[in-house]
């Protein structure tokens, strides 16, 4: 399946339906009176988050999507049918823009998570509606109101917790498959991978990791050069970067610049992911002897000044693949118990503002009370009574 992160597509709501005109024509009951039923609204389109799917390649080739229009209103008060709601799966982790204004409308972070992109435009009025002491007959009706409609434009930003980041060639693809299930591509040529790979790393029966995989980046990546930066975005939902470095490149070049490379392009690519945690992963150390991969790697993250956390693997051995994991996913259970309490503190400061909005219309109404009962008693200090009520 060809990997599709994304698309544009056109998304049209249903029409309502128009009111109805007519009139209760039956034997032996005279001037029956008006009975024209409301116009059925127009359907909405949603769009929901679903597993399975991992390219929105469908939405390639169908861009263009309508909902179903509302039924117009019939005689004998019947209202017309509303059109039927248009659901659309596209995969967890998209992002949904206003094509037209660059507005980001949404993301679609959880599954079955529905999200409408149109709103299905209301029904219109019968003439029963418009019936009234002085106006016994009448003929006005309201039309249907036209739904809403959108060029959308739909980011695929995989969802990860941990990225893999480094020049190609690097040993990324030898690491996801080495501590997971995921099948890249691995060759002894740069650029084997060409798609953002994702791949869950179990490091107990009940603790997992979700690792993404992309293209390596190289040097002018943030000018065009290279596939790394148009995948770029799928580490953006990623709680810590893992950078890859060859500590024995068969091209002789130094790790360190290589390194200071990267970064400057990760920087120029987005200063909000620069920051993000970042740890050395130093690959390929099979290749060297122990005493001559310490004395690298100590140098190297001398000469850096390195202040995060650092690794030593040989992918292909499983050599410090087991170590690395179980790193990661102690920073992952930390990060996820931060997040579930920032989310609890949401709540809870919503309900809060809920109790606060409450209790002042509670005390407006109070007041409106009052106010009333001074105003049937004829109290002379009526005009002194002040309502209080706080934004």
């Amino acid at each position: 399946m060809k990997f599709i992160d994304e698309t544009s597509i056109r998304v049209e709501a249903g029409k309502g339906g128009s009111g109805c005109l007519s009139f209760r024509r039956e034997k032996y009951i005279e001037k029956g009176g008006p009975n024209g039923g409301d116009g059925g609204d127009g359907g909405s389109i949603y769009l929901v988050g679903d597993q399975a799917l991992n390219t929105l390649v469908d939405y390639r080739f169908t861009p263009r999507y309508k909902a179903q229009n509302g039924a117009g209103g019939k005689g004998k008060n019947c209202t017309g049918k509303k059109g039927e709601d248009l659901i659309l799966k596209v995969p967890l982790g998209t992002s949904i823009y206003d094509e037209d204004t660059d507005d980001l409308l949404g993301d679609i972070d959880a599954v079955g998570q529905p999200f409408m992109v149109v709103q299905g435009g209301w029904h219109g009025l019968g003439n029963t509606r418009f019936k009234s002491s002085t106006n016994r007959a009448p003929r006005q009706t309201t039309p249907g109101d036209p739904g809403e409609i959108k060029n959308l434009r739909m980011e695929l930003k995989l969802i990860a917790d941990v990225g893999l980041l480094g020049l190609p060639n690097a040993g990324k693809s030898t690491l996801i498959r080495s501590v997971s299930q995921a099948k890249p591509k691995v060759a002894d040529y740069p650029f084997t991978t060409l798609v953002p790979n994702l791949g869950v790393v179990r490091v107990h029966q009940n603790e997992s990791f979700v690792i993404a995989d992309i293209p390596g980046l190289i040097a002018g990546a943030s000018a065009g050069a290279g596939l790394g930066l148009q995948f770029l975005k799928h580490l953006s939902r990623t709680q810590l970067l893992l950078h890859l470095v060859d500590i024995a490149p068969f091209d002789g070049s130094d790790p360190r610049e290589s390194i200071n490379s990267l970064f400057s392009e990760l920087q120029k690519y987005s200063e909000k992911m620069a920051q993000r945690e970042r740890w050395l992963v130093f690959t390929k150390t099979d290749l060297l002897s122990q005493e001559e991969v310490e004395t690298r790697i100590n140098a190297i993250v001398k000469d850096l000044n390195w202040q995060h956390r650092w690794f030593r693997i040989s992918a292909p051995g499983k050599v410090g693949t087991k170590a690395l994991c179980s790193a990661i996913m102690k920073h992952v259970k930390i990060q996820r118990t931060l997040e579930g309490e920032a989310a609890e503190a949401e709540v809870r400061t919503l309900d809060q503002m809920r109790i606060d909005v409450h209790e002042q219309s509670q005390l407006f109404r109070e007041s409106v009370k009052q106010k009333r009962r001074h105003r049937r008693a004829g109290a002379d200090e009526y005009d002194d009574v002040e309502i209080h009520y706080e934004q």
